[in-house]
């Protein structure tokens, strides 16, 4: 029978010049998620929408950065970015899924931009021609 991931976080830590939130788990386990990523895959509603298909492509968030950690709890994390967005809380079973799935979520969210002519720079504004 194989093991169930671990959800509850024993430790986590932001580092606010680089931007990373080092979250660690009991059996050892560690990731690093950045500011862009948690932004653009926040839980709030705002970026997910009430329902399958009402996302919103989350673009030019490449800057942002994490302003304040907020404790919701003993089971979740509010997470205040420089945008301006804050209504995201991150329980730890969600947490845990974006430390687990990190490399295909980003792989997804590049092919979301690219097939929306859409930029992670908020300086940049993304034209194609089609022939």
């Amino acid at each position: 029978m194989t093991a169930l991931p671990q959800t509850n976080p024993t430790n986590i830590k932001f580092r606010k010049q680089s931007q990373q939130l080092e979250i660690s788990y009991a059996n050892g386990e560690e990731f690093s998620l950045n500011s862009e990523f948690l932004r653009v895959h926040s839980p709030s509603a705002e970026v997910r929408g009430h329902g399958a298909g009402q996302e919103t492509l989350q673009t030019g968030k490449l800057k942002v950065e994490i302003t304040e950690l907020i404790p919701v709890g003993n089971y979740a994390l509010q997470l205040v970015f420089s945008d301006g967005h804050d209504s995201g809380i991150f329980s730890w079973t969600y947490l845990r899924e974006l430390c687990d799935q990190q490399e295909s979520l980003w792989k997804a969210y590049l092919q979301k931009l690219e097939k929306n002519n859409a930029s992670r720079d908020p300086d940049e504004q993304v034209v194609k021609f089609f022939n």
